[in-house]
């Protein structure tokens, strides 16, 4: 792995040290960004002096991970079960995640048709307890489902509660969703959201940044957290104790400069204390879908090149543009017509169509796909959404 090599082999390296140092760590991080990825493969392989900023004992820990990994096992593995690693640099890389700094993952493991950059650009995380209540449930589907039918992305952990709640909402409203996992994604967690996760990987995406195989620990769920508070434009609580889980991703979302959003409880409920909390801060309180699109969405007049969250026509993939072009102008058409004229597969063009509502270009109608407004323009030769 060390060498000349070309962008390939600092993939190969990158897969690699996924399975050496751990998610968040910025010594790692400071090593990649200082000394280069294959020279922190050759020196944690044994090849060189130990890198600085840890102790020998940590050194030694490391070195051990490393016997016997082979990012190329890996990197096939994953292949063959229908997962790709996306590194930063790469067109789907979001560039959100470079706000991270040191911390930044090393790449991510993705499971899913849709491109990860694209959809983050339009995301909201949505997060909770995982022992929440009827109504902590209830607010979380609700707004999952409303974040959904207004084009936006909901990302969350895929655990129990609030989380799961959330990315059932947005499945079903016809939606797109994230789910970001503290394990590998070929392996999900918790096991009984297995059916959850393998519908959210074939609907929308699932995100780790832990190899094939690998599995969750209570620190990996916590370093989780940064990931879902730098992908999305901003991040709502949804139930939360004082010592929530959930918190760390809102406190996260804050020190990114991301907007922060709390749905408060019963001031009684311990459950909804730790948002309370929030909202006695930077925090900003939310009742529904609508409030917090008027939060998130501010955010794209920051842009000076658009006015608003949707992507122009031509930063689509060219999949996602055959698709939106074979799109009839005034009637609503069904994925295997769609998929006729794009020259592709239904559940392809299923898959894109999910990205291009995510993006604000089209729209359901029963069971068929219509052009929206601001789209009819675009794809018939105007400027587009922007």
């Amino acid at each position: 792995m060390s060498g000349t090599g070309g962008p390939g082999h600092d993939r190969l390296a990158r897969a690699f040290l996924t399975r050496v140092v751990e998610p968040g760590d910025e010594a790692g991080g400071r090593w990649v960004r200082e000394w280069g990825v294959r020279e922190v493969v050759r020196r944690v392989r044994g090849d060189g002096e130990p890198l600085p900023g840890v102790s020998p004992r940590r050194w030694e820990g490391l070195r051990a991970r490393a016997a016997g990994v082979s990012a190329q096992r890996d990197l096939e593995i994953a292949r063959a079960a229908g997962v790709r690693f996306v590194c930063p640099g790469d067109p789907e890389w979001p560039r959100t995640l470079d706000d991270l700094g040191d911390g930044r993952p090393l790449g991510l493991w993705v499971r899913g048709r849709p491109s990860l950059r694209m959809w983050a650009l339009r995301s909201v995380a949505v997060v909770g307890a995982r022992a929440c209540t009827g109504y902590g449930a209830h607010m979380a589907a609700t707004l999952g489902a409303g974040l959904a039918e207004r084009g936006w992305v909901v990302v969350s952990g895929g655990a129990y509660g609030v989380d799961g709640a959330a990315h059932r909402g947005a499945l079903g409203a016809g939606g797109a969703t994230v789910a970001v996992l503290a394990c590998g994604v070929d392996r999900p967690y918790p096991r009984g959201h297995t059916e959850l996760i393998n519908r959210i990987a074939e609907q929308g995406l699932v995100v780790g940044e832990l190899p094939p195989g690998d599995h969750p620990t209570p620190s990996r769920f916590v370093l989780r957290n940064r990931v879902i508070a730098a992908l999305t434009r901003g991040t709502v609580v949804v139930e939360a104790a004082y010592r929530s889980g959930s918190l760390v991703t809102a406190r996260q979302a804050q020190r990114l400069g991301r907007h922060t959003m709390g749905v408060p409880g019963p001031a009684t409920s311990a459950l909804s204390a730790g948002v309370h909390e929030l909202l006695r801060g930077e925090a900003v309180l939310v009742s529904d879908a609508a409030e917090v699109v008027e939060m998130v969405g501010d955010m794209g007049e920051l842009a000076p090149d658009r006015r608003g969250p949707v992507l122009p026509r031509d930063l689509l993939e060219p999949g996602a543009r055959r698709v939106l072009a074979a799109l009839p102008g005034g009637r609503p058409a069904g994925p295997e017509e769609i998929a006729r004229e794009a020259h592709t597969t239904p559940d392809d063009a299923i898959a894109r169509l999910y990205e291009l509502r995510a993006l604000g270009y089209v729209e359901r109608h029963g069971d068929g796909w219509k052009l929206t407004r601001q789209a009819m323009v675009s794809v018939r030769g105007g400027p587009g959404p922007c």
